[in-house]
């Protein structure tokens, strides 16, 4: 995921703003077929853990580093666990549901992040590399811009933050963010206007905030 991608992030065409929470966002009969059978039999929630694990950890690296990854993947999977009885496929997928689980633990170390960010933005490239390995991939790929979008990202509210990234890391659409979040469809869709429109501003409304290739 390049500077390009973050600045202009759209994620995938939405269907309408009016369109009710529930709409195109039906969990997979495979997903909660697996979610259900785990009840009765809880060797099978691997099947989710096997699904989702990597892309989930692939995310939180990005935003907060491998080790913190390790961590906040761990116990999303251990709250998504013992709360599975809890998951209504009528309002939404098991994917989106995984990321909003895995968004209240990012939250819990906003601080982190925001440090990370300001971080970033005075020295471009962490020392550290190994441990914000996957961030500096997702969110530095030009070393100038790198400096700006840091200073952008950590300048954004948390909300805000939260909606732009999902789109522009996770790829999630719109109704599963709004899913993710427990936030109203029109409010994904202010929160990332608003998101593009700071960080766009911060890149000097150069091309990069150009969602297309």
């Amino acid at each position: 995921m390049t500077t390009h991608h973050i600045a202009g992030a759209r994620g995938p065409a939405p269907a309408t703003a009016s369109a009710p929470l529930s709409k195109g966002l039906t969990a997979p009969s495979d997903d909660v077929d697996t979610l259900q059978r785990s009840l009765s039999h809880p060797h099978a929630f691997t099947g989710i853990f096997d699904s989702y694990f990597f892309e989930l950890h692939r995310y939180v690296a990005r935003r907060l580093g491998t080790d913190a990854a390790d961590d906040i993947v761990a116990d999303t999977f251990l709250v998504a666990f013992k709360s599975r009885h809890r998951f209504d496929a009528d309002r939404g997928t098991v994917r989106a549901w995984l990321y909003g689980i895995v968004t209240n633990h990012i939250r819990r170390r906003n601080r982190q992040e925001v440090r990370a960010y300001r971080a970033l933005s005075r020295i471009g490239i962490p020392l550290d590399t190994e441990s914000h390995e996957d961030r500096v991939t997702a969110l530095v790929s030009a070393q100038s811009v790198g400096h700006r979008l840091a200073r952008a990202l950590a300048a954004l509210s948390r909300g805000d933050r939260d909606v732009l990234l999902l789109v522009a890391l996770a790829e999630l659409n719109y109704d599963e963010v709004a899913q993710s979040l427990g936030i109203p469809y029109g409010t994904v869709c202010s929160r990332l206007s608003r998101a593009r429109r700071k960080v766009r501003k911060a890149l000097g409304e150069t091309d990069p905030t150009s969602s297309e290739d």
